[in-house]
This record gives C-alpha cells, structure tokens and sequence, in this order.
C-alpha cells in the first residue's frame, strides 16, 4: 500500500512539476512579447536588430514575437526613421533592415478617472496616442451609488461613437478614483470624494462594452506615470505623495508598484500623526492627512474647530491665496503650513525608517506652497539612530497631478491589454531579461 501510495505520489509530483514549468514558460513569453510591445511604445519604428538592443532579447526571440505580431496585425512596417529605402540598407548592411511599429487601429483601450466633482472618459489607440477626451462635471458627493457605473458608459459610448472608424475595437478599460480600491482591481472600497463605500462600478462597465475593466488608485497611477515620464529618476524604489485635497501614496519598490492584500494600501494619508488628534475626513483621529490635506491646513489657518471637518471642496485657487497669505507673512497661516510639514515629515521618517531613504515626487496643487513647507519637513526627517541622514533626501515636485493621473492610467491600461495578448508557443522560454 505504501509503494502504491509512494508512487502515485511521484507522478502527481512530476505532473505538477510540468504544469509550472509550462507556465512558467508562458510566463516568460508573455513577458519577452510584453517588453517588444513596451519597447516599440516608447519609440517607434524600431527594427528587429534595434528591438533586440532595447530589450535585450535574443534575435532569434525578437523574429518570433515579431512574426506573431504581425500576423496578429498588431504591428505593421513603417518607414525608416531615416528615411532610408529597404535597397539602400540593403547596399550598407547586405539585407533589408525593416522597421515596426504599433498599428494604432489594431486596439484602443478607454482610459477612465473619477476625481473631485469630475468625470472623464479618454480613448487610447494602441500605439498609445489619445484620439478624444468626453469629461463631465458633477457633484460627485451627490450621485447615487449606481449612478457612476451609468454616467462612465454613457461618457464612453459617446467617445466610442464619436471616434467612429479612426478607432479600433475596444479591448480593455482602466479606471482611477482618489480612494481606496481593492487589491484585485474590481471595486473602489472607499473615497473621500464619495458617499458611498465598495462600489462595483465594473460590472456595468464590462457588461456594456464586454471587455475586461481594472480599477486602480489615483496615487498609484501618478507613481506609474513618473516612471514612464522620467525613469532615470524614479526607477527600482521612490513615492509620489499627493498632496491635495486629500494625502496620498504611490509606492514603488524594485521595481514594482506596492499594493497590500486586501487594497491598493499605501495610505500614507492615514498613517497616525497624532494620537487623537484633529478628525480626519476618514473617521479617525490625528491622521496625516487631518493635518497635511486642504481641508487641514484650511482649517489650522481659519482656527477651525479640529473636531469639524470643514468644508472638503477647498478649490485651488483658495489654496493659492491662503499660500500667497503665508508668503506675505501671515503666522497664523505660516503656522499651518509648518503644521502640514511637520505631519508629512514625520511621516516620512517612519517610512524612511523601514525601507531606507528613496526619491520622492510631492505631486498636486499643494507644491504651490511646497517651498514654505521644504524647511519643516527635512527637520522633521532628522536622523537616523545609527547616523544615517535622511534630511537629504531627493524631492521632486509636480503641480499637475490630473495630467500625470491620466498619462499612469493610460499606460496601466495598454500593459494590461499587452499582457492578455495571445503569446507565440514557438518562442524561446528561456530568452529572458530582469522584469522591470
């Protein structure tokens, strides 16, 4: 009985064995068609020998993905960025140097966002260039909780229609909302923008236009964006705070963006500052964001009650005024703003405590104010117990976070559709460079 058990053992062993080696392979080749499609993203028209170069893979590799892709009509020949006709490569090199490109009409994804009395739909061709914008303005503390799933149809359908043949089929849907989402990317759990907790907005999108729909986190989509935008400074580990009318976090580490087990996490807003102190739009008490948001400042500025969330739809241009204020020389606003600094800093120190120090991007209107607040926040970084300074650690500051917000949901948005693409059995598994 033992033998027969043993045995039957071993072979349920090898046959679990060759299932993950088998996925793993897809895997790899997933990741290889994943990194040319990225590659010809960034710059285009790229040739074999250039694709090769940019992404590290064989040539045998990049022929592959190539032929599979072309014949897929997700790639097209395109000019020479030279200009050069085939016979003249042919007479410098011996054979025809053929370049590729995206075929911008071969897909297109609809690029979502929920923000502050504000919603917009954005479709995307697949070599990643936007064909049209529909935005709505609404008070979106107002709509009923199955509203939202209604009116981003709505917007998209009219994107769709309007974009008519110059767009291709709609094969994926990202949207972004301030706020937390869950960890599969399926529901938004809770907003500050929002009445309403765990809405399922994704049903009533797939259903409309029958494609796959992800939610992400605005903070995480401004992290995403920066790398895109500037990866020779925001590369294997940095955050994006926003600071706005409320305090977020991108975070990325080696590489990868962080998300908790349960939510897109990160909520560096809501990281305890204080131990019962002001409220908090959350509930809570003497949370970063009750100190650092608008509304906080706002409130330490006017001597609000810290017990009363004030009035949460503070607009920029009030922000810039109560910033020029500080900048005149006001104190009671000056003090607010070392207040805000003094939360973030602190923040960041315990952040900084765990994982080292890394770049960080302040993203949103609060920069407007950014220099008042620099000062504070580096005193609040201090040391390090064992003389490890943090108080030098690299800022980088960006006022347009709706722009950013929009560029990291488009780019979540067609790397989600690349990886769903039917991938090449043929090409070589063991053909692989370091995900990033």
């Amino acid at each position: 009985m033992f033998c027969c058990n043993a045995k039957k053992a071993r072979a349920g062993h090898g046959r679990k064995s060759r299932m993950t080696l088998i996925a793993r392979s897809d895997d790899l080749r997933r990741e290889n068609q994943r990194r040319v499609l990225a590659a010809l993203r960034a710059d285009s028209p790229l040739s074999r020998t250039e694709l090769a170069a940019a992404t590290g893979l064989s040539a045998s590799t990049v022929t592959t993905i190539t032929s599979s892709l072309l014949a897929a009509d997700y790639l097209v020949e395109a000019p020479r960025k030279d200009g050069g006709t085939g016979e003249e490569a042919l007479s410098r090199r011996g054979r025809p140097q053929v370049a590729l490109a995206l075929n911008p009409k071969s897909a297109s994804i609809g690029a979502l966002t929920l923000t502050l009395n504000r919603l917009s739909a954005v479709l995307v061709d697949y070599s990643g260039s936007v064909i049209l914008e529909v935005t709505e303005k609404v008070e979106t503390q107002s709509l009923a909780r199955d509203e939202f799933g209604r009116r981003f149809v709505s917007l998209l359908k009219k994107a769709v229609d309007d974009a008519g043949p110059s767009a291709g089929p709609l094969r994926h849907i990202a949207l972004t909302v301030q706020g937390v989402s869950d960890a599969k990317g399926t529901r938004i759990h809770w907003s500050p923008i929002l009445r309403h907790r765990d809405l399922q907005i994704d049903e009533d999108l797939s259903e409309a236009f029958g494609t796959s729909v992800s939610i992400a986190n605005d903070a995480n989509m401004i992290a995403t964006a920066l790398k895109s935008r500037e990866p020779h400074i925001y590369d294997q580990s940095y955050a994006a705070i926003l600071l706005s009318h409320g305090i977020g976090m991108g975070l990325v580490l080696g590489g990868r963006p962080f998300n908790g087990i349960l939510t897109s996490a990160a909520e560096f807003g809501h990281m305890c500052h204080i131990p019962q102190g002001a409220l908090c739009r959350c509930g809570r008490h003497g949370c970063i964001e009750a100190y650092a948001g608008d509304y906080g400042i706002w409130r330490t500025a006017t001597g609000g009650d810290p017990e009363v969330v004030p009035d949460w739809d503070i607009d920029r241009e009030k922000m810039a005024e109560l910033a020029s204020r500080a900048k005149a020389g006001d104190l009671n606003v000056r003090d607010a703003y070392t207040s805000a600094a003094s939360a973030i800093g602190h923040g960041l120190r315990n952040l900084f405590t765990l994982l080292d120090p890394f770049p960080i991007a302040f993203v949103g209107s609060g920069v407007l104010a950014f220099d008042l607040m620099e000062p504070m926040i580096r005193t609040s970084l201090g040391r390090k117990g064992i003389g490890l300074a943090y108080d030098d650690a690299e800022f980088h500051c960006y006022e347009n976070d709706l722009e950013l917000t929009l560029l990291g949901t488009i780019v979540t948005g067609l790397t989600t559709l690349d990886r769903s693409l039917p991938v090449n059995k043929e090409a070589a598994g063991g053909d692989y460079a370091t995900a990033g």
